[in-house]
């Protein structure tokens, strides 16, 4: 695939953080601070020295989170059904709501691109939202807003996760959990969508519900999955590898993303819905920074 090692034993494993509550998705800077959804409060503060500090009170159940190039955070709600403006000092409200008169649905992950355009998936319209995974169905979608513009950019999902661009943002990668799968899209500067294709298997295995995506330097897929509590790397190639397994659960239990992190880029951390703590190693790989990197 490269030249290197992707392979990551358990033994590898350590972790950050105490008493974290639903720390679904992480965010990384170049001060060493992590940024963590959190559904105590909003988002919660992890600095290197390891103190903790919650900021806000949201409300529902904050999913994804992305910083805003003035440092306040958008949060993906997927109860409230919603996204979610909160301020470093905890000030908060509700930016998005509706698309054309009607309810978003189960609003699941944010994300910047370069040009500060979101990018918002939203994973089902079913409510209970856990009947799209039970019997799945293609009514999740990915947003775009721009210019305080909201538009559907594509659609026919099977539940909707993460979404992530590679590293020139010249291709889209759309997580589909209930198919155990990822959909890409070639993008246009519009941020028009294009040549609709499934990369990588068409499930990773049966019964496969992959959740978090990230890109690494080498353009390689990082793929989250929660039945076997694995890292699964695919790279352009896309034949799969196997970053890590653990099926017991023992170090690592339903991780939801994976976020690269520190000075170099090669710290690794994974967010979970189960666990209290960030899973972390060491990657031999760097990964990307992404636009928030340097943002006080």
């Amino acid at each position: 695939m490269s030249q290197f090692d992707y392979s990551v034993s358990l033994e590898r494993i350590d972790y950050r953080g105490t008493g974290l509550s639903r720390p679904e998705c992480i965010l990384a800077q170049h001060n060493g601070v992590l940024w963590i959804s959190d559904d105590k409060s909003g988002v919660l503060k992890l600095s290197p020295d390891g103190a903790q500090t919650r900021i806000g009170q949201v409300g529902g159940a904050p999913n994804g989170i992305a910083m805003d190039k003035d440092g306040s955070f958008v949060i993906a709600n997927i109860d409230l059904c919603s996204i979610q403006r909160l301020q470093r000092s905890g000030a908060s409200r509700t930016v998005v709501d509706e698309l054309d008169g009607k309810p978003l649905g189960a609003v699941n992950f944010v994300l910047f691109d370069s040009a500060w355009r979101l990018w918002v998936s939203v994973s089902t319209l079913a409510n209970p939202r856990r009947l799209a995974i039970e019997e799945p169905r293609p009514d999740g979608y990915v947003m775009l807003i721009e210019d305080n513009r909201a538009r559907v950019v594509a659609d026919g999902f099977y539940f909707t996760n993460e979404i992530r661009f590679n590293t020139d943002e010249t291709v889209l990668y759309v997580a589909e959990t209930a198919r155990g799968r990822i959909t890409a899209f070639d993008v246009a500067r519009s941020g028009e969508l294009s040549n609709r294709r499934i990369f990588g298997p068409d499930g990773l295995w049966p019964g496969a519900l992959v959740d978090g995506v990230t890109v690494d330097s080498e353009d390689v897929l990082w793929v989250t999955e929660i039945t076997r509590n694995g890292l699964i790397a695919i790279p352009p190639s896309q034949e799969p590898v196997v970053v890590a397994l653990d099926p017991g659960g023992e170090r690592m239990s339903f991780p939801t993303s994976v976020t690269f992190g520190g000075s170099d880029l090669r710290e690794v951390y994974v967010g979970s819905l189960k666990m209290d703590r960030l899973v972390h190693f060491r990657a031999d790989v760097p990964g990307v920074r992404p636009v928030h990197w340097m943002l006080e």
